[in-house]
């Protein structure tokens, strides 16, 4: 059988993939998201749906069932509670935090992440502005609309920024992108926050969410 670390994997990005959005996930979406042959990926997801993790029928999307979400919202816990202890009490900056907590959601008991979520208060949110999922697995998404999709003129506060590109993350940070500021939009590829203009990188449109 597979390891944990491989199942939580796949139900981790299973789980991302609706988390923004509704069309479920296609194997060779999966396979792209894990950089894994579409071959070994269908075998895999066999075997998940083999333990009642997902939902799959053949050349069809997959689906979290209700086990599979709980276990997918717990490594996600895990994930995003470690990017926010990091960012807070050891000053790694939001493009940073990522990798580590790759590594660490595996090596963490859950004794000491509840001391962690005790000691941050309990934070809602990741320094991206993912939610973090509650311990019975429940989340709050705020209504939202994405910055390529908003019509110039919307103003919002922003939700949540992408953290597929440390490289753009630290473009948006000195630009003073941040979650959490209110902005207006002039273009899709332009913000005003208060008195000052901010043209974006090209493609950071398709990666920053606002507030609806």
């Amino acid at each position: 059988m597979p390891t944990s670390a491989v199942v939580d994997d796949y139900l981790k990005s299973i789980y991302h993939h609706t988390e923004w959005q509704d069309e479920r996930i296609t194997p060779s979406q999966l396979a792209t998201e894990l950089g894994l042959a579409p071959s070994s990926v269908t075998e895999m997801v066999q075997k998940l749906a083999a333990q009642g993790l997902v939902n799959h029928r053949r050349y069809g999307p997959i689906s979290l069932t209700a086990d599979g979400h709980r276990r997918a919202a717990a490594i996600v816990r895990r994930h995003r509670l470690i990017e926010t202890w990091l960012v807070q009490e050891y000053g790694y900056t939001w493009d940073e935090v990522h990798d580590e907590a790759e590594v660490l959601e595996h090596a963490l008991s859950d004794r000491l992440l509840a001391r962690i979520d005790e000691r941050l208060g309990h934070p809602r949110f990741d320094p991206h502005g993912d939610a973090i999922p509650l311990a019975d697995g429940t989340t709050e998404r705020a209504p939202f609309v994405r910055l390529c999709d908003a019509a110039a003129g919307h103003a919002g506060r922003i939700l949540r920024v992408s953290d597929r590109d440390p490289d753009l993350l630290r473009e948006l940070e000195q630009l003073g992108v941040d979650v959490g500021r209110e902005a207006r939009v002039t273009d899709a590829g332009t913000l005003r926050f208060g008195e000052k203009t901010v043209a974006l990188p090209a493609h950071a449109a398709a990666a920053v969410w606002l507030s609806a």
